[in-house]
């Protein structure tokens, strides 16, 4: 090996260690908060108890609120849609040391679901969609880990 291609090969292996820590600096000890746990705790709730709301007692209204264009048969999505919610539900609960992670799963599903109601006439649920993509990622500290992640 070539004193330049060694160099080259050292420097890759120091950036890769560099990101590395990064990441896991960025993830290890997000702020733990009683506001902020209530707020975990109050969210995965939330999402616990429309997922099952998908699979038994409200599964009609939310068929409804399927778009037509949609490809997909509305009570597989419904199904699916109700699945989704009760994992994320449970890990908003059950996985305290990877919710950072979860918080940016959580507030990006809340960003896919954001795109496919844009019917105006949900528009109250519109409006507060950002309001659950910032709780999600307020309440696992992922923005504040995102934010200091370089520090």
């Amino acid at each position: 090996m070539s004193r330049t291609s060694k160099k080259a090969a050292v420097a890759a292996r120091e950036s890769t260690r560099s990101l590395g820590a990064t990441v896991k600096a960025a993830t290890a000890n997000p702020p733990r908060t009683v506001p902020r746990l209530l707020g975990r705790i109050v969210l995965g709730s939330f999402l616990l108890f429309a997922g099952i709301g998908h699979l038994t007692f409200v599964r009609e209204e939310f068929r409804a609120q399927v778009p037509e264009w949609l490809p997909i048969d509305k009570d597989t999505v419904v199904v699916a849609s109700g699945i989704v919610e009760i994992t994320l539900g449970g890990a908003l609960l059950a996985l305290p040391g990877k919710r950072v992670h979860v918080g940016w799963i959580v507030a990006a599903y809340y960003v896919v679901i954001f795109g496919l109601n844009s019917d105006a006439a949900r528009g109250l649920r519109l409006i507060f969609q950002p309001v659950l993509v910032l709780w999600a990622l307020w309440c696992t500290g992922a923005w504040r880990a995102w934010r200091n992640r370089s520090r």
